[in-house]
């Protein structure tokens, strides 16, 4: 097939490219410049630096003719913190532009779509009673987002949903999002963290299952992707160790964490910005344990398991290597 992959120089977007490519799809990329790096893709792949939200209908059709499916790996994630209100940006971000992108794919006659979205989806269906949808923009984003998409696929697109969990792994040319964690776990400082954990899974696997929905996602589903349930006591520990400084974590009692969380909410305040993600009600979420079983969607997709503990060693290693311009002269 020939895929169009929005996002393809990304962190998820460059794997979903290494995968196609490996089973014989011919890739095309339409990213924002510059590359993050040389020789990024097998010379095989086109790579078009453009913004999709600044390319008129017509440039966007014709980049769209005689695809067979497209991948979207764009949109914006819960660590940014927009102006007030954040619901603006994060629907703007995450509905309006995916909506219009994926409205010119099925009238230029493409047939199938992938979207990548969130697993707080999930969790705002399992548990409506935290009302996630509510009371964070991010999430309301990503669930109107399912809603949007699947509405216009209809019979014409098969369009399908990846809701996905923390994601381990590295990419040249950019740093992974997890360096803050990783330098605080490497500092002399105490280790605090709150109770609770998380479905885990390794990149490569996250490429592995977009090709899959590529392939053979259904119409109108979301695919709940992931591979291992870790406490963050665990996570924690697996990355000290890789470091080489294993820590015990210290749970602090939910009322310092509230309180901790309503001074963040309170500076975001003071500076005209709110989060995608409610400081305080996310304390709720953040202490659970979301965890899940994979196995429907890896059986549907055709996904592997496995291969997290080199995730994350390659999310530490490249957290600890030192930008080309940041070396010391």
């Amino acid at each position: 097939m020939r895929v169009l992959v929005v996002g393809g120089t990304g962190f998820l977007g460059y794997h979903a490219v290494l995968e196609l490519v490996r089973r014989g799809h011919q890739v095309s990329v339409v990213a924002l410049p510059p590359m993050p790096s040389d020789h990024l893709f097998p010379p095989s792949v086109e790579v078009f630096f453009s913004n999709i939200r600044n390319l008129n209908h017509g440039m966007l059709l014709a980049m769209l003719k005689g695809q067979d499916a497209v991948v979207y790996a764009a949109g914006a994630d819960d660590r940014i913190v927009p102006k007030t209100p954040a619901y603006l940006f994060f629907h703007k971000a995450n509905v309006e532009d995916c909506l219009h992108f994926f409205s010119a794919a099925k009238e230029a006659g493409v047939k199938r779509g992938v979207f990548l979205g969130s697993y707080f989806c999930h969790f705002a269906k399992l548990w409506p009673d935290l009302r996630l949808g509510e009371y964070h923009p991010y999430i309301e984003s990503r669930l109107e987002q399912e809603e949007a998409i699947f509405k216009l696929g209809g019979n014409e697109m098969a369009i399908c949903g990846l809701r996905l969990p923390y994601i381990f792994g590295r990419m040249p040319g950019r740093i992974p999002l997890w360096k803050p964690l990783v330098k605080y776990l490497n500092s002399g400082w105490w280790l605090f963290y709150p109770r609770g954990g998380t479905n885990c899974v390794s990149a490569v696997r996250v490429g592995e299952a977009i090709a899959g929905a590529v392939e053979k996602g259904q119409a109108g589903h979301s695919y709940l992707v992931g591979d291992e349930n870790l406490s963050w006591d665990a996570l924690l520990s697996n990355l000290g160790v890789i470091l080489g400084k294993p820590k015990k974590v210290i749970h602090l009692p939910g009322f310092i964490l509230r309180l901790a969380a309503f001074g963040i909410k309170s500076l975001h305040r003071l500076q005209g910005r709110e989060s995608g993600l409610d400081p305080v009600r996310y304390i709720t979420l953040q202490t659970r344990n979301t965890f899940f079983d994979p196995a429907l969607s890896r059986k549907a997709l055709g996904y592997g398991q496995g291969g997290l503990d080199t995730a994350l060693k390659e999310t530490v290693d490249a957290c600890l290597e030192i930008p080309p311009e940041e070396t010391p002269q």
